[in-house]
């Protein structure tokens, strides 16, 4: 290849690395090619968008809120409302003695033992004493237990049943699971409502005739801290009782009764709202009886291991014909008849019931009615 040849290639190299040169960006070129690159802030805000978006995404779909109280229950009143005792089944096993309180047609029950053969006792679902209390805000229903066995937590019940009308049939029922703690919860506490009315049947606290198929307290208002009002119902083991179950419930939700009868109930399945009259849900021959004198009832069968109260009048004074109200204690006087002969019993052996000299027995109310029992 020639000089001038030469020249001419050497000429055209360099053109042609003089303009790939020109096309290549420059290290402050900012307007030919745009970068993608985003700012460190702008970087963070879109990781927490992200984040969020994430969370509530996954979230499983009934995760709600957890419930901010405002109104929790303190201390309960000095003031008593209302006490009632009840027997105490304890001896029972033992002694052999007769059940005293279990009445299945006047609906009261006393059965805090398994069913047919009725030799196994439930110390935590026996009632020996009930009360009641009030403040401006709070009704307290205050059950107290032979014994509250902690190792039998799962299927204890408790309640308070209230008759707010005075009609003998059960409108509201508190129902609580066995409290773990003397710190006052709402877990495992339900507010039902008979909004229908047919709790009691057509004779209330009696047992109809027939059997009914009826609803019980059919209307939950409050379920553990859901309802229109989150603070309505608590439960708690009382802090200066280990064996005494309380239960609150708002007087607000229960349109801020003036006077009621209220009562108390301690079980395990059958303590069941829908199951409520339990004597007009079952028949006599299915439910058995508790008491040996009723031969042809006895033992319990399909009612059993539950255990009710009387029914305490708060805000009024009773007459005595109140369907379901305990017995109202007649003072001793002068007048009173000299003890049967023979007799051993007293006013202290009847406990909460009268003492009725004449026939050596104590005296129970069954609504409008009372009969003679033996302690």
């Amino acid at each position: 290849m020639n000089s001038k040849n030469v020249k001419t290639v050497f000429f055209i190299l360099s053109l042609m690395i003089t303009i790939l040169a020109c096309g290549l960006p420059t290290a402050d070129s900012t307007t030919d090619v745009p970068t993608t690159e985003i700012p460190a802030t702008e970087i963070s805000a879109t990781e927490v968008s992200a984040t969020e978006v994430a969370t509530q995404v996954s979230a499983p779909a009934d995760e709600t809120t957890a419930v901010q109280h405002q109104t929790i229950p303190v201390g309960l009143p000095d003031t008593q409302s209302g006490q009632a005792g009840d027997f105490d089944s304890s001896n029972v096993l033992e002694n052999k003695s007769s059940i005293g309180g279990d009445r299945f047609t006047y609906g009261r029950f006393e059965r805090p033992f398994n069913a047919n053969t009725m030799d196994v006792y439930f110390s935590q679902i026996d009632i020996v004493d009930t009360k009641v209390s009030q403040d401006d805000t709070w009704i307290y229903g205050s059950i107290v237990l032979k014994e509250l066995d902690a190792s039998s937590s799962s299927d204890n019940k408790y309640a308070i049943e209230l008759d707010t009308d005075l009609n003998g049939k059960g409108d509201w029922l508190i129902v609580a699971n066995k409290p773990e703690s003397t710190d006052w919860v709402v877990s495992g506490v339900q507010v039902y409502e008979d909004a229908n009315n047919d709790v009691g049947s057509e004779l209330p606290t009696l047992s109809d005739e027939n059997s009914t198929n009826g609803d019980g307290f059919e209307t939950l208002v409050f379920d553990q801290g859901k309802g229109d009002d989150t603070d309505a119902a608590w439960v708690r083991i009382s802090p200066n009782n280990a064996n005494l179950v309380e239960i609150s419930v708002k007087q607000s939700v229960l349109g801020n009764p003036k006077k009621y009868l209220i009562n108390m109930w301690a079980g395990t399945s059958l303590l069941n709202p829908a199951l409520f009259d339990l004597n007009d849900h079952f028949s006599h021959e299915q439910a058995g009886a508790a008491d040996n004198g009723l031969q042809y009832y006895y033992p319990i069968k399909e009612v059993y291991e539950i255990d009710s109260s009387c029914r305490m009048a708060v805000g009024f004074q009773a007459t005595g014909n109140e369907p379901g109200l305990c017995e109202v204690l007649i003072p001793v006087s002068e007048s009173n008849a000299p003890p049967a002969a023979g007799c051993t019993l007293s006013q202290a052996s009847c406990g909460n019931y009268s003492f009725n000299a004449a026939q050596c027995c104590c005296r129970v109310n069954l609504g409008a009615t009372t009969t003679c029992i033996s302690p």
